[in-house]
């Protein structure tokens, strides 16, 4: 199941008020694209959501200040280079050099540096080229615009191992006006957000005060990013930004409530949930996807930690790639949870098969085996887990664990 790209990646330049470019300054030895610039024509409302990794980047750590700490404030530009994580980096100058990047791009946009949000992504603790990514930074002057290619060029820009760019556009009404949300995404291993390697860039054209543009956020992404898991491996670099121009015209949106508040968080959830679903779909050496539904269980809470030891399970993942209807590391992988379960009452369904209920297997005749096998060959694999004890449900999305993703991580730096 190799990743297509999305039909149009028509993104961040889509709402009014945003140009964008992409660029290569010689990070990647391969000489692909390693720069992303995304900017504004006036201060916007901003928002983000990062890693919770002790480890965090210097750009994490350079965004959080400019965002003073509390993932919300203005900006009026994001940039990033891949290639090059700038993570554990920071007595070799890494701090710094998250900041000279800033200074780049904020003298080529007009703004202050702090305001420019930083991020970076590739391989950790190695000394970020600052010389070139600055240079780089300058070169793309000529190269901002609005349209479809200039989308494309900034989500090539921020690719390390994805196979394929990463693109989202939802369009919306609020009071009235036509607003827009854009989006581009780069993740394909090191993929478990906890926060929040996984950065997604967001611009929109609607007018809501940056708290609760962070409000809206931390919404979306605990219903898409929080719920997908490649490898269970939550990384160093992973950020969210947001930058909402207000361009659109609508009443700004002050508080988290009302109807237009409400129009605003689904249009963004929408789009956080395409992204996740492509950075599944891309995710490394992966040949097909599952989701988990969750359901019956006494909170969200317990859902969530269930759906997210099934996904994250090795042992789950390589029974997917394997098209083996092996229930027991399902049932293995959700009483290790910490969810309190009734054996007696969890049921387990493969592909729309009941296949453990009443705490006994229910197929268990190779022919039918063999026919639930064949159905797991979809390239969407669904799994039902029921508690039969409440009413909380979640749906995660896993993707399998094949021999290639052994490849590509065994020689990830050599």
């Amino acid at each position: 199941m190799p990743p297509s790209r999305p039909s149009s990646l028509a993104s961040v330049t889509a709402p009014q008020g945003f140009t964008a470019a992409g660029g290569c300054c010689g990070i990647k030895k391969s000489g692909r694209p390693d720069l992303c610039l995304i900017a504004a024509d006036r201060p916007c409302s901003a928002a983000a959501v990062f890693t919770t990794n002790q480890f965090k980047g210097a750009p994490v750590l350079v965004g959080m200040k400019h965002l003073n700490d509390r993932g919300y404030g203005t900006a009026q530009a994001i940039v990033c280079n891949s290639g090059n994580s700038n993570v554990a980096t920071l007595a070799a100058g890494g701090f710094e050099h998250a900041v000279q990047m800033c200074a780049a791009a904020a003298e080529l946009v007009g703004c202050d540096p702090h305001e420019v949000l930083p991020a970076s992504t590739g391989v950790i603790g190695r000394p970020l080229p600052i010389e070139k990514i600055t240079a780089g930074i300058t070169s793309l002057k000529p190269d901002l615009g609005r349209g479809e290619q200039y989308d494309i060029a900034a989500a090539q820009g921020i690719m390390t191992t994805d196979l394929v760019e990463k693109a989202t556009l939802r369009t919306f009404e609020l009071d009235g006006k036509p607003c827009t949300i854009g989006g581009i995404g780069k993740g394909s291993g090191m993929i478990a957000p906890s926060m929040a390697t996984m950065l997604i860039f967001f611009t929109t054209d609607a007018a809501i005060a940056p708290a609760v543009l962070h409000t809206a956020l931390q919404q979306a992404n605990a219903a898409s990013f929080n719920r997908i898991s490649v490898d269970s491996d939550t990384s160093t670099s992973d950020t969210v930004y947001i930058l909402a121009s207000g361009a659109a015209g609508n009443a700004l949106i002050s508080e988290p409530k009302g109807a237009s508040y409400e129009t605003f968080v689904a249009a963004l959830t929408q789009a956080c949930q395409a992204l996740a679903e492509q950075i599944m779909v891309d995710g490394e050496g992966a040949t097909r996807t599952f989701e988990v539904h969750v359901k019956g269980v006494g909170s969200l809470l317990d859902a969530d930690k269930i759906g997210r030891a099934v996904t994250d399970s090795p042992l789950v993942k390589t029974a997917i790639h394997g098209c083996d209807p092996n229930w027991g590391r399902l049932v293995m992988a959700s009483g290790k949870a910490g969810v309190e379960l009734n054996p007696a009452t969890f049921t387990v369904k493969i592909q729309g098969t009941t296949v453990f209920e009443n705490n006994t297997p229910t197929v268990t005749q190779a022919g039918p085996l063999a026919e639930l096998s064949e159905k797991m060959q979809a390239d969407r694999v669904v799994i039902e887990l029921d508690a039969h004890q409440g009413d909380a449900q979640a749906v995660w999305l896993g993707c399998d664990l094949s021999r290639q993703y052994i490849a590509i991580n065994a020689d990830y730096t050599t």
